[in-house]
């Protein structure tokens, strides 16, 4: 009875329970109805900042409430009219997520806020979004940590967090999205100087990942991530930019077998190559350490494209499998330990745009066979142990716009087919063995920029025809009997048997031999007796301020009794004064440290401050040979240069195994201090940039210009750039200096700072003004982008101008500048703009187009800026850098 009773009822429970169920989901139907979504977009969008367009978005408004799936950048579900998609990519927003009301967009499957300007964390909230496809949040600038429930959007096939301000480590819980094709972090701590390593052990594989993205994210002293072995399905591979050490796992180059980039550039990877990827098409692995051969079998990779592996340890010959590789466009092989000699096979990879084997051990000659790489534009084969004659074959290469064969050994004539070749635009054959006279075909050509034949045997007449832009021509220490009558003075420096000298004056060149004795006979005297007494003078000048302690100095049996030595007059203070003021150099009164010593603040009893930099010494009684050079280098300059923007030298001297340097005191520090601190952005507004940016302009004008003989800084950085209280500039540390002479080669070690030395120097070591011009720019750049501008200098130096053009066409400047401050408006907006275009013209590759800082000083000064060749928020830098 029972029974019957309970299975009578049994309906009526189950329409309960019904009823029940559909009770609660009236409240999920509820705000996550069309109508609920429309407000929560509108109440979101009313925090919205629009930087430049006011009126966007004017469809999401409360008088269009009821015709949401009609909005701009809403997409609904034909179904249900709720929203699935929000693409908001590009409107240049200045928002946050915090005001986002997640709830009513359950539903959602694509979310996109790339390229805006969207601030803040990125909520845990946002886990809650179960069904979302796709998710972009790049181009912005978010802030904080990856919150770890982004491990619950299991459905996400692409995740993008590229080029932002995040930090912290990788959650490994991402390693959960096991759909995930495309996941792209790269430079997502763009400003962090370094992010934490995650646990790679914790990440699992992901069969669904094709495309892998970890660029520029600063990862210091970590393994290559284990887990990517495991992603088999992978094609794209970027770990470029990070601290990524020790060997490659042999398992990866067995599992990525549908790899077709990989991108390991600028790590500490060592190792012999990896080559057992068999549809690979780009493989770029330079400035690492990997060892040993380049493998032979690296021409059975039939479709690759671009091979870049310079400036690593590679040794032995370069394969000649290479030939095989008839679609390789670029081979960068520069800056290794590559001997041998250079196959002819290479002569078979027609398709080749892009040839680069500089500073190696190569040897032998130039394959004639490279005359059959139609398509070349760029030959480098500098820096080697080529010992053969410029074959005539080269002429066959037709768009050669860049053909450099400087240094080790070059014999024989310039063939006359170097002339023919129409497009070129730079020549460099200096620092051979070559001989006879320029071929009249070179001296016509219309199209080049710079010839450099310097240091060679050639002979006969300098072409008179000759006539090239800014005087990039380079004849000197040569034999040549007639001078080009347009070329600068210092073109044909080295020549003993021009008709004029390097001032131009003309000299009696076929005059008889007698003649020409008489005139030695009268010159000689006079010019002795003129060398004389200016030594005399110059002596007598210079024994009061330095030769009198560099005499000292270089013995240690006085160096203890090596007096003080006040060079300016006006000083009123005693170095025992110093010392007496720091508590005989207390570490309380350090206030700086760097590779040659420490700094120290002194407090005088008068009231005046002064800087006191302490050379480091060895520990036995002689000086370094490397700080005794840097003493000396920045006294002979110091002593010998007085500008506003150049810090002031009151003096050095020797006391107890060191030696001192004392400054005048910059309240402000240096300007990477001033740029990176936690005032950075409040004191450091675009007025201010622009007027360190032009003191610096200064500072180096006076060097290269006004100063005889020339000076070239050599190591012009942010960290080396001081700052009075008002923001004047004071340029500092010339301990690498160094005094070009007309009459010298100019050649160097290579000194500066990573980052900063401009690509020629590296590679030919001639120190020119031009160095100096290179540095410039990037601390230009640094200063208006707030960051150095390693990605704008790396374009530079690796790709050619349309390639370049391609991938910056969007690249917008307001993007580009320091994100931290408001962007410049009405005449502020014409500096920045100037500034910028002067900076990217100094970081040139070739040092001949950068402008002189003469050019760029008076510039910078001009009583009025140029118009804007369109609104500011609308200019690239592809306007700016005239490509």
């Amino acid at each position: 009875m029972e029974g019957g009773v309970f299975s009578a009822q049994k309906p009526t429970y189950l329409l309960l329970l019904l009823h029940i169920f559909l009770l609660a989901l009236l409240p999920f139907k509820a705000i996550s109805s069309p109508k609920t979504q429309a407000e929560a977009l509108l109440s979101w969008k009313n925090t919205f900042d629009f930087a430049y367009a006011p009126s966007s978005l004017p469809s999401w408004s409360l008088t269009n409430l009821n015709n949401l799936c009609n909005w701009t950048a809403i997409v609904c579900d034909q179904s249900s009219k709720q929203v699935s998609q929000i693409d908001l990519s590009n409107f240049d927003i200045s928002a946050t997520l915090t005001h986002f009301n997640f709830t009513p967009f359950l539903n959602l499957t694509q979310f996109n806020l790339n390229g805006n300007i969207f601030t803040g964390f990125v909520p845990s909230a946002i886990g809650n979004l179960s069904k979302l496809t796709t998710l972009d949040l790049g181009h912005n600038l978010f802030s904080g940590e990856i919150p770890v429930e982004i491990g619950k959007l299991t459905e996400l096939q692409y995740l993008s967090f590229y080029n932002n301000d995040l930090n912290g480590a990788i959650p490994y819980q991402l390693s959960n999205l096991q759909k995930v094709q495309f996941l792209i972090l790269g430079r997502f701590g763009r400003n962090n100087y370094y992010l934490e390593t995650p646990d790679w052990s914790k990440f699992s594989g992901m069969p669904s990942l094709t495309y892998l993205d970890f660029h520029g994210i600063f990862l210091v002293y970590s393994e290559f991530p284990e887990f990517i072995s495991k992603c088999w399905n992978l094609t794209f591979l970027d770990l470029s930019g990070n601290y990524f050490t020790g060997q490659i796992p042999q398992q990866v180059f067995t599992n990525l077998g549908k790899l077709e980039y990989l991108n390991l550039t600028n790590n500490k990877f060592r190792g012999p190559l990896p080559s057992n990827f068999p549809k690979l098409k780009h493989l770029h692995l330079a400035h690492n350490n990997f060892g040993g051969p380049i493998p032979e079998d690296i021409g059975l990779i039939s479709g690759l494209q671009s091979i870049d592996l310079a400036l690593n340890s590679l040794e032995g010959p370069i394969p000649s499998s290479m030939g095989q590789l008839r679609g390789l466009k670029y081979l960068d092989l520069q800056l290794n330990s590559l001997n041998s000699s250079i196959p002819s096979e290479l002569g078979l990879c027609t398709s080749l745009t892009y040839l680069d084997l500089t500073s190696n051990h190569l040897e032998g000659k130039i394959p004639p066979s490279i005359g059959q790489l139609r398509e070349l534009q760029k030959l480098d084969l500098s820096n080697n142990s080529l010992n053969s004659s410029i074959p005539y074959e080269l002429g066959f290469c037709t768009n050669l716009a860049y053909l450099a064969l400087a240094s080790n050994h070059l014999e024989g004539k310039i063939p006359p087919s170097i002339g023919q070749l129409r497009k070129l635009r730079h020549l460099d054959l200096s620092r051979n063995q070559l001989s006879g006279s320029i071929p009249l075909t070179l001296s016509n050509h219309s199209y080049i920029q710079s010839v450099n034949l310097s240091n060679n045997n050639l002979n006969g007449p300098q072409p008179t025809e000759i006539d090239l832009p800014f005087g990039n021509i380079d004849l000197s220490n040569n034999n040549f009997t007639q001078e080009i009558q347009k070329a600068p003075d210092n073109t044909s420096v080295g020549n003993s048997d021009l008709c004029r000298d390097a001032r131009g004056l003309t000299r009696a060149c076929n005059s008889k031999k007698n003649s020409n004795k008489v005139i030695i006979g009268v010159l000689v005297p006079v010019c002795g007796l003129s060398v004389v007494a200016t030594t005399i003078a110059l002596i007598r000048m210079f024994h009061k301020k330095t030769k009198r302690a560099f005499k000292k100095i270089n013995s240690a049996q006085n160096f203890e009794n090596f007096e003080s030595m006040i060079l300016q007059e006006e000083v009123k203070f005693t170095f025992g004064e110093v010392v007496k003021a720091i508590d005989d150099f207390h570490e309380k009164y350090c206030i700086g440290k760097g590779g040659f010593g420490r700094v120290y603040k002194a407090e005088l009893l008068s009231g005046q401050v002064v800087a006191v930099k302490r050379l480091n010494m060895s520990d036995s009684n002689d000086i370094p040979a490397i700080n005794l050079q840097s003493f000396e280098n920045e006294i002979r300059t110091l002593t010998n240069v007085r500008h506003r923007n150049i810090i002031r030298l009151y003096g050095f001297c020797s006391r107890r195994g060191c030696i001192f340097l004392l400054y005048e005191y910059l309240e402000r520090g240096s300007l990477g201090k001033a740029l990176y601190g936690v005032d950075g952005v409040t004191e450091l507004g675009w007025a201010t940039r622009v007027k360190v940016v032009k003191g610096l302009a200064h500072a180096l004008s006076y060097l290269h210009h006004d100063c005889s003989p020339p000076i070239v800084h050599r190591d012009v950085t942010v960290n080396n750039v001081l700052l009075k209280s008002d923001f004047e500039v004071r340029l500092s540390d010339f301990g690498t200096a160094r005094l070009i002479s007309a009459n010298s080669s100019n050649w160097t070690h290579i000194v500066g700072s990573f980052g900063y030395m401009a690509p020629e120097l590296a590679l030919t070591m001639r120190v020119t003004d031009k160095c100096d011009v290179y540095s410039f720019g990037v601390v230009a750049l640094e200063v208006m982008m707030g960051r150095h501008p390693g990605d704008l200098l790396e374009s530079q130096l690796s790709k050619s101008s349309q390639s370049m053009k391609e991938d910056n066409a969007e690249l917008l400047l307001k993007d580009v500048l320091d994100q931290r401050l408001e962007a410049p408006i009405n005449e502020l907006a014409k500096a920045v703009v100037l500034v910028m275009s002067l900076a990217l013209g100094c970081i040139r590759t070739h040092p001949g187009s950068r402008p002189t800082m003469l050019y760029v000083a008076q510039k910078l000064s001009a009583h009025s800026l140029p118009s804007l060749p369109k609104p500011f928020a609308m200019l690239t830098i592809n306007k700016l850098m005239g490509i």
